[in-house]
């Protein structure tokens, strides 16, 4: 089993917390600018020894293939795990935010479990722990290495961040990637990072609600939008750079295309901007495909993540592996293929090999 080292990976990304602290005079400001400085203190080190300080959970003898979960109530302090508010064990609780922390923790288990056999985060049964009310001021959710972490939105620009089970499922997906790929958090490594993550997250949506990739919205983070703000979501799958437009979030930055890739120092080089090429591939793939897309795309990510990609993976790589497995799984030169392939293409990433030409002349 691989193991990465830390790094911290919020839902809500750092273009957007920085546009709102901009805005000098409003409370909304000054809490984007907690969070911020409180995302830098957990990705520095400085808090980060107090937030792993608990081993790993480890399942006890016989219960590997049963779902373990736990949710903790932080009380707005900024200690993990918190108060124990609901566990296998333990009734069920009135508190919404606790509720939907322990479904979509479920959710995101049962999703891989059934469709991939695989066992939890770890894929040995760990136990999913989940804390939510985390500290003040502070507007994120987050997987820190061990478990998810919720803070308390303030109902204005965030609602709660436990809504979206896309985003529960997202950040979860963080952890599995640590385990299964060991991919850094960095440049096109770190955009494919966020991607496999919005890859699965709206694959545990899809599989939720039922949907197939018709029916499926392909938006992350609809819920957790506050009513006022002039947008539809933090991300689209089926149209980067369209979630929302907003005088005080701003505007939706993530390309659909390789030839508008965004080269910055912020956020560790764009992950949470750049991944947006791979999510429109994805989506257009998903589409040419139809039905469930977790059945066939799905299975050929999956394979991508937990048995291909190296720590440094960039996007040829991720491209030429979904392309190599989709032939491996559905056939070389048949439907799929093709469809990963021109997908890949039509955001400017044509698969890098040789015989690819022979193959789409066909």
């Amino acid at each position: 089993m691989q193991t990465i080292s830390h790094y911290v990976c919020g839902v809500i990304p750092p273009h957007i917390l920085t546009r709102v602290a901009g805005h000098t005079g409003s409370d909304a400001a000054g809490t984007a600018r907690a969070t911020l400085e409180h995302m830098r203190e957990l990705a520095s080190g400085r808090t980060a020894a107090s937030l792993l300080e608990r081993p790993a959970a480890a399942p006890r003898a016989g219960t590997r293939q049963r779902k373990r979960r736990n949710v903790y109530d932080a009380n707005h302090e900024f200690r993990l795990p918190g108060r124990l508010a609901r566990s296998e064990r333990k009734s069920r609780s009135a508190d919404v935010e606790v509720t939907e922390a322990w479904d979509g923790s479920g959710a995101t288990y049962d999703f891989f479990a059934r469709v991939f056999q695989r066992l939890s985060i770890d894929d040995q049964g760990m136990r999913i722990d989940s804390t939510v009310r985390y500290g003040t001021r502070f507007e994120n959710a987050l997987w820190n290495g061990r478990q998810m972490v919720y803070g308390h939105a303030d109902g204005r620009i965030f609602t709660r961040f436990t809504a979206s089970v896309d985003v529960i499922a997202h950040e979860l997906t963080h952890g599995i990637t640590q385990h299964a790929a060991a991919l850094g958090y960095h440049g096109q490594t770190g955009a494919l990072n966020e991607h496999l993550s919005d890859a699965f997250g709206i694959m545990v949506k899809q599989y939720t609600l039922g949907h197939t990739a018709e029916e499926s919205d392909w938006l992350i983070g609809a819920e957790i939008l506050g009513s006022g703000v002039n947008g539809d979501a933090v991300r689209s799958l089926a149209l980067p750079g369209s979630a929302y437009d907003d005088p005080l979030l701003g505007r939706d930055p993530q390309p659909s295309h390789m030839r508008d890739y965004v080269h910055t120092t912020d956020d560790n080089g764009g992950v949470h901007i750049n991944s947006g090429i791979l999510n429109h591939a994805f989506y257009l793939a998903a589409m040419r495909i139809g039905g469930y897309t977790w059945e066939v795309l799905g299975r050929i990510w999956y394979v991508a993540l937990t048995d291909r990609l190296r720590p440094e993976a960039d996007f040829n790589d991720f491209t030429q592996a979904t392309f190599d497995i989709a032939g491996e799984l559905y056939g070389n030169g048949g439907r799929v293929q093709q469809i990963v392939a021109d997908a890949w293409t039509d955001v400017g990433l044509p698969v890098p090999i040789l015989g690819y030409r022979h193959f789409h002349s066909q």
